[in-house]
């Protein structure tokens, strides 16, 4: 089965990441299910929650935007 992650709405307090799911028959792929979302925000438990239920590729990019610091006070989500 295939997973396709979109990084959407990415901006230096948060990012919508949208993740589906495939098959491939014949070439042609179908989705399977529906695509499910989720938010994070900027914050201490936005960026430890990024480190460790996404894929490396897409947290080093999120980080690259959000940069070294939070923009968000835990709490204030």
């Amino acid at each position: 089965m295939l997973e396709k992650i979109t990084l959407d709405m990415l901006t230096r307090d948060s990012v919508s990441v949208k993740t589906e799911k495939f098959i491939e028959i014949d070439g042609v792929e179908y989705q399977v299910g529906e695509p499910h979302r989720r938010a994070y925000v900027n914050s201490l438990s936005g960026r430890a929650a990024v480190a460790t239920e996404l894929p490396e590729a897409q947290a080093k990019a999120i980080m690259a935007v959000w940069g070294e610091t939070p923009t968000i006070q835990d709490g204030a989500e």
